[in-house]
């Protein structure tokens, strides 16, 4: 069984035992938490989809870690104004672990 989850702006699709990296949730590590935005829930062949949640559906997940991901670059320049500008920056991350996916 599998579902389509939506937290921190984006979609993902997990299973039970997956590990997943998303936005930063505002928990602690090794705290339980319930996804009650479930936008589809398929097992096999069989899919529901929500309008935009599917109603009594949620996702359990262990908060595993918290982190920072690599550093995306930023170089700004403009050709023969003698204009170049540097910079960087690292999206925080929450590490979860799928638990149980309840339909």
């Amino acid at each position: 069984m599998y579902a389509v989850i939506k937290t921190g702006g984006k979609q993902y699709k997990v299973a039970s035992g997956d590990k997943i990296k998303v936005e930063q949730i505002a928990a602690d590590v090794g705290q339980d938490i319930t996804i009650e935005q479930v936008l589809a829930v398929g097992h096999g062949a069989d899919l529901k989809v929500g309008s935009p949640w599917v109603a009594g559906a949620s996702v359990t997940a262990t908060v595993v870690a918290h982190g920072k991901h690599d550093k995306v670059r930023i170089f700004k320049m403009r050709r023969r104004k003698h204009y170049q500008k540097h910079g960087g920056h690292r999206q925080h991350y929450t590490e979860l672990q799928i638990g149980a996916v309840n339909a």
